[in-house]
């Protein structure tokens, strides 16, 4: 249920990520720009849904798929190859208000994960679907579905023949992590809050590059890298074994909810501390219900963004980058 009228002042706020763990190294200026481009892109797609007075589910959805369609970043038309040379996908979304929540792992010709994860929830008594099950499921809500090639991307591709040789030539116990320091990083997200003072979260990958075995990180499980309830909401990316073992996204929220912490400082102590004194890294978006932002990251760079009323995207890619907060802090 909505519970608070519009007529309540409260300010809409979109925020965004494109995944932690981004280098100077890995983009030159053109694709910088790009990737900049798309951030704005996909603030406005939001935007557009909060001012028109839509739930913060809305303006999730619309961000994330801006996203998912962009080659840049590892979701959708990006995402990176598993060892078998295929796309598996994941996403989730939560809904502050309700407490519902809808996932999907591992499909490979659903051209929208968050659009399917949005349907489990919606349109199903269940919350995470995999595999040919979720597929057989968009079939029935309309979903759009492509061929496979859809997905593919040469600088993908090259990630993973690179990693694959650094397999083959590293020792037997070496770890499928080897060929690539960062092949964990790479998510798209988003939280919003609407006119009606509610938020929600959404999260969509393609995972870690050269991963096997039907692995799924923690993008699509809820109160890993997913989590929104009355009080706060959050997106995470980073390596994934270690927010789910922390249930990261849900402790940001836990320390929000039950000790009042801000949420800037909730934020930094599981991103900045919690999670790397369990051995892990990446970043998160959070966001509370009076429109502060935060954006804690422990990698040299994440995509990331806000906008608020003033419909004026705010962009920031690296940790240099100054980018001003809703609240000017």
């Amino acid at each position: 249920m909505r519970e608070l009228p519009a007529s309540a002042g409260v300010p809409v706020v979109l925020a965004i990520h494109g995944g932690a763990g981004v280098e100077r190294g890995d983009l030159d200026a053109a694709g910088l720009a790009e990737a900049r481009a798309a951030l704005e892109t996909a603030l406005r797609a939001g935007h557009a849904e909060l001012q028109a007075g839509a739930p913060a589910m809305d303006a999730v959805k619309a961000a994330i798929t801006v996203l998912e369609d962009a080659p840049m970043f590892n979701a959708g038309k990006g995402a990176v190859f598993t060892h078998d040379g295929r796309n598996e996908l994941d996403a989730a979304v939560m809904d502050g208000a309700s407490g519902q929540a809808g996932a999907i792992a591992g499909v490979s010709r659903v051209r929208n994960p968050i659009l399917l994860a949005d349907a489990v929830m919606t349109s199903s008594p269940h919350v995470m679907m995999v595999g040919e099950g979720a597929e057989a499921f968009a079939k029935t809500q309309d979903i759009a579905l492509v061929d496979p090639a859809y997905f593919r991307t040469e600088r993908r591709w090259q990630q993973l023949q690179r990693a694959l040789d650094a397999e083959r030539k590293a020792q037997p116990q070496a770890s499928v992590l080897t060929g690539d320091a960062r092949p964990y990083f790479g998510t798209v997200g988003a939280v919003a809050l609407d006119v009606d003072g509610l938020l929600a979260a959404g999260t969509s990958t393609g995972g870690m590059t050269n991963k096997r075995y039907g692995r799924v990180g923690d993008a699509p499980i809820i109160g890993a890298g997913t989590w929104a309830d009355a009080r706060c909401a959050v997106s995470g990316t980073g390596w994934g074994e270690y927010y789910i073992r922390t249930a990261a996204a849900h402790e940001i929220c836990a320390r929000v909810r039950l000790r009042g912490d801000d949420i800037r400082v909730a934020s930094d102590a599981v991103i900045d501390q919690l999670i790397p004194g369990a051995g892990g890294d990446g970043g998160a978006i959070a966001l509370d219900a009076d429109g502060r932002v935060a954006f804690p990251f422990n990698t040299p760079g994440m995509y990331r963004g806000w906008i608020g009323a003033d419909g004026v995207p705010h962009v920031a890619v690296f940790r240099e980058d100054t980018i001003a907060l809703p609240d000017g802090r």
